[in-house]
């Protein structure tokens, strides 16, 4: 089954948001891609998990076993590729090692009904902010590197919390994307999400006379990892979904330059983190409105030709490869609906 396009236009509207985080210049209204854009690629993963295990009808027998291998070689490779750009340096946080270990957890929830996945949404939400600076004042963790705690409770990424993104991006898609009272749920859904998150923390943070620990913990600020936080991010996360989606269908010439880059979101990560590596860290500490607007028209330049011409970024080509040799039992190969790489 063909890709849906506009799952491919989130996706490339959080890589390229993620890299407005790190390289955009200072303004309030480019403000808005920091923490957001980051979740919303965390939310996508759940989605390629879905689909890449059946979508809305999930695989059974062995083609649910394949699917499942499938998953956890694509966590190992993200692991290694984000361990390799850790390294590197950078003045830039990497995602991915935190991703992998999601891709693991999601491995193990194929067959979870889309109820349960969104009482665990909510109950991550709800409690793991607070058992997170718990374990915080238990457990020493370096941050940056600081191997498995760090991934777990990290500052920037931790997936104690973080994993209520995914659940939601699996739930969604379990509940069928195509299906317009899905759509109509996301969007009632994602606006009740935003104003309960991002409203809370405003009148929480001017009502209270917090301390240290209540601040963290009342905060909408991007990576602050609480419950406002989440939940904002969870809201504005599934309204670009929805509206990823109608435009998609409904101007897909316009939007290609960008569902491509989407398409290639791992050779877009990877390359800019690398180009960041080679042009020092002032492109981070000392960004620019032209260093900015250089990266998004070549990173969308470049993924809109590749696409056109060669199909699949070199990332996205190495992943699938060894994904699908890991996953190939010699009996029945899974066809996936919309095989996100």
């Amino acid at each position: 089954m063909r890709r849906i396009e506009g799952i491919d236009l989130a996706r490339g509207l959080a890589v390229l948001g993620m890299v407005t985080a790190h390289v955009g210049p200072d303004s309030r209204w480019l403000e808005i891609a920091d923490g957001r854009s980051a979740a919303l690629f965390v939310v996508l993963s759940g989605v390629s998990v879905a689909l890449m295990s059946g979508g809305a009808r999930p695989v059974d027998g062995v083609r649910r076993v394949q699917a499942r291998v499938k998953v956890l070689s694509r966590a190992f490779i993200l692991l290694g590729v984000g361990v390799a750009l850790a390294a590197l340096n950078t003045p830039v946080v990497v995602i991915l090692p935190t991703y992998a270990l999601l891709f693991a957890v999601a491995a193990c929830l194929l067959r979870t009904r889309v109820s349960t996945l969104l009482v665990g949404a909510g109950v991550v939400v709800l409690l793991a902010p607070a058992l997170r600076v718990l374990l915080e004042g238990r457990i020493t963790a370096e941050l940056n590197g600081g191997g498995i705690i760090d991934l777990v409770i990290g500052e920037y990424y931790p997936a104690l919390v973080w994993i209520a993104y995914l659940l939601v991006g699996l739930a969604v898609t379990r509940a069928d994307l195509r299906a317009p009272r899905t759509r109509a749920a996301l969007l009632i859904g994602g606006a009740v999400a935003t104003v309960l998150g991002y409203g809370s923390a405003a009148v929480l943070t001017r009502v209270l006379d917090a301390g240290p620990t209540l601040s963290r913990l009342i905060t909408a600020e991007p990576h602050s990892s609480s419950t406002p936080e989440v939940l904002g991010n969870i809201g504005v996360a599934l309204l670009t979904l929805v509206a990823c989606l109608w435009l998609a269908e409904r101007l897909p010439r316009l939007v290609a330059p960008l569902a491509a880059t989407g398409a290639l979101a791992l050779t877009a990560y990877v390359g800019h983190l690398l180009v960041i590596w080679l042009l020092g860290p002032d492109v981070v500490w000392l960004p620019t409105v032209g260093g900015w607007l250089a990266f998004m028209v070549v990173i969308v330049g470049a993924c809109w030709a590749s696409r056109a011409t060669v199909g699949r970024g070199p990332a996205e080509w190495a992943l699938h490869r060894v994904a699908a040799r890991a996953a190939d039992t010699g009996e029945v190969r899974a066809t996936p609906v919309g095989d996100p790489t």
